[in-house]
């Protein structure tokens, strides 16, 4: 009851931005670690992102990073 609650859901569509570097995927987690950080969200990109030689297929994000994708029916 006085945890916290999650904007985003699993499997929510997101994009973003990355260091700079645009994204879509899909939410894996919305989480608070520490109070120190806040809350974070887990994202698992369609296309893994190469940066400074190392692949990354998952990311850790604020919310202030992300948005929803809205899909067309």
């Amino acid at each position: 009851r006085t945890g916290y609650t999650g904007k985003y859901q699993i499997g929510d569509r997101v994009f973003g931005k990355w260091n700079k570097i645009p994204f879509v995927g899909s939410v894996g987690n919305d989480r608070v670690i520490s109070v120190e950080t806040g809350p974070e969200v887990t994202i698992h990109l369609d296309l893994p992102i190469l940066q400074n030689g190392k692949t990354h297929y998952v990311l850790v994000v604020k919310h202030r990073d992300i948005r929803s994708l809205k899909l067309m029916p």
